[in-house]
């Protein structure tokens, strides 16, 4: 168990339906991170863009592979979530990485119906947890922010992360809810967003962000590629939560998520 968490979170612009350009790109990036960490986030389908068109480019293994190969030559996790293909359905797929190859997988639940997605993917039909060096993160995936309900802290976890491609025009809505989700659940949240414009003309400004359980901000990236540095301290959220015993009172419920 580790007290402590290094945190790495990268906010960079993606290269259109081109997994070979972002595994190369996300190469130069993890080679310039600039501190030891053990982990590394990177955003929502990092490999190709928030694409409507899996067919052909939705990840086989080799961008999977690619992230077991890096955790570890760098001996840290990493997450982010990649389109992929199973049983001829496509599913946005969050991987959680670890440096001994372990992978923890969640499919995105709330598929964004504005874009069309709930048509191409599949949604997944559960919470899912990475249990990482006796740390317990809830995996989330951009629209899934929205729905409070599905992130509600009924199962004592430490950290939640979302990965994103969420646009410009609703960006204070993603910086407002981030914070809510820290504070509501009393755990901190990490919302690692991309840069740029994407093959439909949508443009990213990232506001990718890493809060404690009281909402105060760890680290924030505004407008510009780069990656961002905290540390999660299992004591002070313990401290926190002990002073401030607010999931005391939670609402007992159960999700049916069927």
């Amino acid at each position: 168990m580790s007290q402590t968490l290094e945190i790495a979170a990268i906010q960079a612009n993606l290269f259109w339906e081109d997994p070979a350009a972002n595994r190369a790109y996300f190469d130069e990036k993890l080679a310039a991170i600039k501190k030891e960490v053990e982990l590394i986030i990177l955003p929502e389908m990092f490999a190709t863009g928030f694409s409507m068109n899996p067919d052909g480019i939705a990840d086989a293994g080799e961008t999977l592979n690619w992230m077991r190969t890096k955790a570890a030559e760098l001996k840290s996790a990493i997450a982010g979530s990649l389109m992929v293909k199973e049983n001829d359905l496509h599913y946005n797929r969050f991987y959680f990485v670890t440096p001994e190859g372990s992978v923890t997988a969640y499919d995105k639940r709330h598929t964004f119906t504005l874009a069309g997605e709930n048509k191409i993917y599949k949604n997944g039909t559960q919470q899912v947890f990475a249990n990482y060096k006796g740390w317990k993160i809830l995996l989330q995936v951009c629209y899934d922010l929205r729905f409070p309900v599905f992130a509600r802290n009924t199962n004592d976890y430490d950290a939640v992360i979302y990965v994103a491609n969420w646009p410009k025009k609703r960006v204070f809505a993603w910086d407002t809810l981030l914070k809510a989700r820290a504070i509501e659940n009393m755990c901190y949240c990490i919302g690692v967003n991309r840069m740029g414009l994407d093959g439909n003309n949508y443009e990213y400004n990232g506001y990718s962000g890493i809060y404690d359980s009281l909402g105060a901000t760890l680290a924030f990236a505004k407008e510009k590629e780069t990656t961002i540095y905290a540390t999660l301290d299992k004591a002070h959220l313990d401290e926190t939560r002990n002073q401030l015993n607010f999931l005391a009172d939670r609402d007992d419920f159960t999700l049916d998520l069927e």
